[in-house]
Order: structure tokens, then sequence, then C-alpha cells
């Protein structure tokens, strides 16, 4: 049964701190928006693979490839901006620590910056992502473990300021996937308790913060 430290958005000060190493999880998950030297030590520490997704506060990751220890872009050698070690499944199927994870980061647009997106541009990489993981199943039959997200879906957990708002295509994405869970940050809970939600067979939770999860195969 796999476990995993579930971080986003705030980088809770506890975990700064060696005694980190006494969770034992086999993974870092991290749903955006945290200082990318925070899951660097957090996942040294803990000595396990790290698989995030960015959030709208974090700097542009597109366009990056990595074959060993070198990192491309448009086909030169460049120094990879994100975490070092760390594997960004945004958009992409990852199987890492035993679990099979989908990853599609970004909020919604509401200002210049990167990692945001339309609804529309956001459907398009969903479809893109879901193309991926019919490859994939059909390949091997292996469903998704957890859909990694930085914000959630429309009106399941979201808010209605505009710069809170969900991704209306996430419940397409949630029918097409049934990952057993989708975990996203990007909402603040500011202290009041915050229910898991359900869509189908998919739990969505809140992680902002941080959590350790098991996960039943």
């Amino acid at each position: 049964m796999p476990k995993a430290l579930v971080v986003a958005d705030e980088a809770d000060e506890r975990l700064w701190t060696p005694a980190v190493r006494s969770l034992r999880v086999d993974l870092v998950a991290a749903a955006g928006d945290l200082p990318f030297a925070y899951l660097e030590y957090l996942a040294g520490l803990l000595d396990v693979p790290c698989v995030f997704v960015p959030g709208n506060h974090d700097p542009d990751l597109s366009g990056y490839t990595r074959y060993g220890g070198l990192s491309m872009k448009d086909g030169f050698p460049a120094e990879w901006p994100g975490p070092a070690g760390g594997i960004n499944a945004d958009g992409r199927i990852v199987d890492v620590a035993g679990l099979r994870i989908a990853g599609l980061g970004g909020s919604i647009r509401y200002r210049d910056g990167p990692n945001q997106w339309t609804q529309r541009q956001q459907a398009r990489r969903a479809r893109r992502l879901e193309r991926r993981f019919r490859w994939r199943k059909w390949r091997d039959g292996n469903g998704i473990d957890i859909l990694l997200t930085h914000s959630p879906p429309r009106r399941l957990g979201d808010r209605e300021d505009p710069p809170h708002q969900g991704f209306t295509c996430l419940h397409r994405t949630i029918e097409t996937l049934r990952p057993q869970w989708l975990l996203h940050g990007h909402i603040h809970p500011h202290g009041e308790p915050v229910p898991d939600r359900a869509a189908g067979r998919t739990r969505i939770r809140n992680v902002v913060g941080y959590q350790v999860m098991e996960f039943p195969r």
C-alpha cells in the first residue's frame, strides 16, 4: 500500500526539519505553488521521488526535456528551473512508487503569467491527457490511481471569484480516467474544514498544506 506525503500551496515549517524523516513515505506528490527548494528538501531528506504539477505562481516549465542528467530546451542545453530530480507530471502519465499518476497543472487565466489557461485551452490540454491515458490503458490495462491537479473541477471545491474558479473540463477527464483520487491545491481553506467531494468513483480532496495518504491498490 504506497504512502505519499501530499503537499500544495502552503509550505509548513514543521516539515523544514529532519523530523520529516519520521513520516516514512514512498513518494512526495505536490499540487503546485510551493517553493521548489521546499520540494527538493522534502524529497531529498525522505529519499523518495517527487511528482508535481505547476501552479499559477510557479515558473514556466514548458518546453524542457531531460535525458539522463542533461536538461534541454528547444534543442539546446538549458538549466532546468524545476525542483532538482522532480518529475513534472503536467499533461503526462507517470508510474512512480507503485502508483500511476496523471497530472494537469495550472489555474484559470485571470492575469498575465505562466501556468494559466482559459477554459478552452485547458480543455485541449485535458483531451491530450485523455488520449495518452487511452493508449496506456490499451497497452497494459492499468488505470489511474491519482489525478494530480492544481485547480479543482468547476463547482467541486472551487470558488466563485475569478482567480479561483475551477476547470469545467475536469468533469470529463474524471469520467474518462476514473482515478481513485483527484488531489488539488489552489483553494486555501483559511482554517475552515474542507470535506472530500465525489465525482462517480473518484474522491476529490483539497490538499493545501500537507497530508500523509495511503493508496490501496
